[in-house]
């Protein structure tokens, strides 16, 4: 199936690594030219050049700090001169998995919820508000917000309120922007493997002496399909999210999980 995607334009935020870059090499191999956006230099250029020499496409680094409102105006501004307009927007900077032991609720400060709201949710909101004004002028866009799996359970008040909000502030902007031809999704992925994966395992591996393989294995084990899913499994929805042909998709939530869970959604 032809996407429809060459020649259009796109933003990822936390685009240098994991998911992100995953997303930005599924696009720009549909023909898109990109943006990667977040805070490490380094990390940024070595990754647009690798995806640039692999696609062939233009791939921009953009440093942001998406907490910042400054520096989310400064990152659209950016990719608005680089490219005349921004297509796409893939909304994916946030810390990754609220990682370590899940705080109680004693353990749920006041700063750590700001800072989880204000990294995920504002930082998505701010990114939008710079970029749907052009997507406006052109009759066409679409945002693509990446989530998680903790919005449909318990066991972590942030991740929970973090991501539940970001399925509650898709929804708004979906009906507000629907009218001027921009679809608003957002994906959850659950547990996914990246390049951070292997290094993962082998130090759960150690911590409880057993083989990185066996901790592969109960991690497949949670998805029906008995694998785990793959940071380019879940960008090969996002791809489709992205393109003209998904026009029927807005304002709702698309689970990449491999089919983990056993709750019925309907």
């Amino acid at each position: 199936m032809d996407l429809q995607l060459a020649g259009k334009t796109a933003l990822i935020t936390g685009g240098s690594r994991g998911i992100g870059k995953a997303i930005a090499r599924a696009l720009a191999l549909e023909g898109v030219d990109i943006a990667i956006a977040s805070r490490i230099r380094s990390t940024l250029v070595a990754t647009a050049e690798e995806l640039q020499r692999e696609t062939g496409r233009r791939i921009v680094p953009i440093e942001v700090d998406t907490t910042d409102d400054a520096s989310v105006h400064r990152m659209a501004q950016q990719a608005l001169a680089a490219f005349g307009r921004i297509d796409i927007l893939v909304n994916n900077a946030a810390s990754p998995g609220l990682g370590g032991p899940v705080p109680p609720l004693a353990g749920v400060t006041q700063d750590n919820f700001a800072l989880e709201m204000n990294t995920k949710v504002l930082g998505y909101l701010r990114a939008t508000r710079e970029l749907a004004p052009g997507m406006k002028a052109h009759g066409w866009g679409r945002i693509i917000n990446i989530s998680g799996t903790n919005a449909r359970q318990s066991g972590s008040i942030l991740g929970s309120v973090r991501n539940v909000s970001v399925v509650a502030l898709t929804k708004n902007l979906a009906d507000e922007l629907g009218p001027f031809g921009i679809n608003v999704t957002v994906v959850h992925p659950g547990n996914t493997r990246t390049e951070r994966t292997a290094g993962a395992f082998a130090e759960r591996a150690r911590e409880r002496g057993v083989s990185p393989e066996e901790v592969e294995a109960e991690a497949a084990a949670r998805s029906p399909l008995n694998r785990m899913i793959d940071a380019a499994d879940v960008a090969d929805v996002v791809a489709f999210l992205a393109s003209p042909r998904s026009v029927a998709m807005t304002g709702d939530v698309v689970m990449a999980s491999g089919g983990a869970g056993r709750a019925i959604y309907y």
